[in-house]
């Protein structure tokens, strides 16, 4: 990516330091420098705020970048998320299926592989939220759309739900423990 050289030579053309930039644009001098080493990407947010405190069009900042980012968006890395996806489905569905007719063999001793299934279930999503932050899919999607002319309110809502991914987690949570009450009902009424 080209973004973090450009930050850097225009925050040198304007004589300012890294500091007084991430004060700016209201993050850490540690961020600063993680962006113009390309150990991360600023969000559109960010990038609007670049572009204003250093007087350069967002053009000139992202340019070129952008073809690159969709094509990051599609990487094989990334194309992981479907497959811890499609795994985090398999062990949940396994796990509510298989609860009553264990249940009904093995008593309640059936919860510990239903919550085993369960708890791989849950390391698969883990996993999905990792990929999705270690390759910057959400920033690189918002930006993205921002250049594709989607309004940023739309982008702010995409930037709301990434920034809750412990609300999966819990409706998941929620889903099992409700899942678990329905099957432990249905077992005592039809045992």
């Amino acid at each position: 990516m080209e973004l973090g050289k450009k930050i850097k030579y225009y925050r040198n053309e304007k004589a300012v330091t890294q500091d007084e930039l991430a004060e700016r644009v209201f993050v850490s001098r540690q961020t600063i420098s993680n962006w113009e080493n390309d150990k991360s990407y600023p969000d559109i947010n960010s990038i609007l705020l670049l572009s204003e405190v250093l007087d350069v069009p967002i053009d000139n900042l992202i340019k070129g970048d952008v073809e690159q980012m969709k094509d990051e968006i599609n990487t094989e890395e990334v194309r992981g998320i479907k497959v811890y996806s499609t795994m985090m489905q398999v062990f949940l569905l396994v796990a509510v299926v298989l609860l009553i007719p264990l249940i009904k063999f093995i008593g309640l001793y059936a919860l510990i592989p239903c919550f085993g299934l369960w708890g791989c279930g849950m390391a698969s999503a883990i996993k999905v939220e990792k990929i999705k932050k270690n390759n910057d899919v959400q920033t690189f999607k918002e930006i993205v759309a921002f250049t594709e002319g989607k309004r940023l309110d739309e982008l702010k809502k995409l930037e709301e739900r990434a920034k809750r991914p412990y609300q999966k987690i819990l409706s998941v949570i929620a889903t099992i423990l409700i899942t678990a009450l329905i099957c432990g009902v249905s077992y005592l009424i039809f045992r």
